[in-house]
């Protein structure tokens, strides 16, 4: 029996078979996949039967494969992240070949038709398990691009992206403190405590002179892509803020460290601070506002978990509040 085309040939829940999406309303899946063939109909292709399906609590993928061989990625956002399609379409005008081009964006509907775009670098570093070097590159190209987008930043909020400023960080802080589920009263009470070191530590970063960019708040190894030696490109940008640039470090930072070993941390450290320099700044200036954001984007990373869809709220805040608690635990990206 030939499978039905409206049926994806696998669908993928990872580690969350539970979670709730629009993938359960059968309306939304076929006008979902619907907007997407005509988007890709207006770019003169056309899906092939076969196409694939991946469900998190925080997006939607279709992945649909073209007549001729290659594949196109349809995205649905949260509403609390819905600004990623919109982002995209900027940041393609901003820094065109650090991000992907989308072929269509429904910034209503926090939707976005993406072309694939190449090999992984997550995939590099499987062929490649020695060579720490490797984050070099990608770190040094992400660094120029958030400096690129420094005049950008108000519009970037604009387009609904969450505001994290250096100076505002407190502010946040205390709102997801405050909203916090999953929070013991001791946990609340070591929070308050150290609030005046956040305090400090955000007026001494906001004074070291970089200002705030885009910050993408989960850089890891599946976030980019290699589509050609030397040249990278960065994606998924659903857990973005608008923040100290220097922010973004901390997950790449963590990655390395735990796969190479600490040791690795000052190579990758000067590769990022490269596209800093200039302007009067000093290394041990950079290296020190580093640091700071090392521990200040603990906080960045405890708002991103709020932008599930609804019915993941449990999950959400438990994992903000484990992001939260290492403003007490003092481990550092850096």
């Amino acid at each position: 029996m030939q499978r039905d085309e409206a049926e994806p040939a696998a669908i993928d829940r990872g580690r969350y078979g539970d979670a709730v999406t629009p993938w359960e309303d059968t309306a939304w899946r076929a006008d979902a996949l619907g907007w997407a063939r005509r988007e890709l109909a207006a770019h003169g292709l056309r899906p092939a039967r076969e196409w694939r399906v991946r469900l998190r609590p925080w997006s939607v993928l279709f992945r649909l494969t073209l007549v001729g061989g290659d594949a196109v990625w349809f995205k649905a956002n949260p509403p609390a992240s819905a600004f990623e399609a919109g982002l995209g379409a900027a940041l393609a005008r901003r820094v065109p070949g650090h991000v992907l081009r989308p072929l269509a964006v429904d910034t209503d509907r926090g939707w976005s038709l993406l072309p694939d775009g190449g090999e992984v670098f997550r995939d590099l570093l499987a062929r490649e398990p020695h060579d720490p070097r490797a984050w070099e590159e990608p770190l040094r190209q992400y660094a120029a691009m958030q400096r690129a987008l420094i005049p950008y930043a108000d519009e970037i909020e604009r387009l609904g992206v969450p505001g994290a400023r250096t100076t505002a960080l407190p502010g946040v802080f205390d709102r997801i403190v405050e909203e916090s589920t999953a929070l013991s009263a001791d946990d609340r009470t070591r929070l308050l405590a150290a609030r005046p070191r956040l305090v400090d530590r955000c007026a001494e970063l906001a004074a070291a002179g970089i200002a705030d960019s885009l910050d993408h708040a989960d850089l890891h190894d599946a976030q980019m892509f290699r589509p050609a030696p030397g040249r990278f490109t960065f994606f998924d940008w659903g857990d973005a803020l608008v923040s100290h640039p220097f922010c973004s470090f901390l997950v790449p930072a963590r990655l390395a460290a735990e796969r190479y070993g600490p040791e690795v941390l000052p190579r990758l450290r000067d590769a990022y601070l490269e596209p800093w320099t200039g302007d009067g700044r000093t290394s041990a200036g950079l290296r020190r506002a580093l640091a700071l954001a090392g521990r200040l984007a603990a906080v960045g990373r405890a708002g991103s978990w709020g932008r599930l869809f609804p019915g993941a709220a449990a999950a959400g805040s438990s994992q903000a509040a484990a992001w939260l608690l290492e403003l007490v635990t003092e481990r550092s990206a850096s």
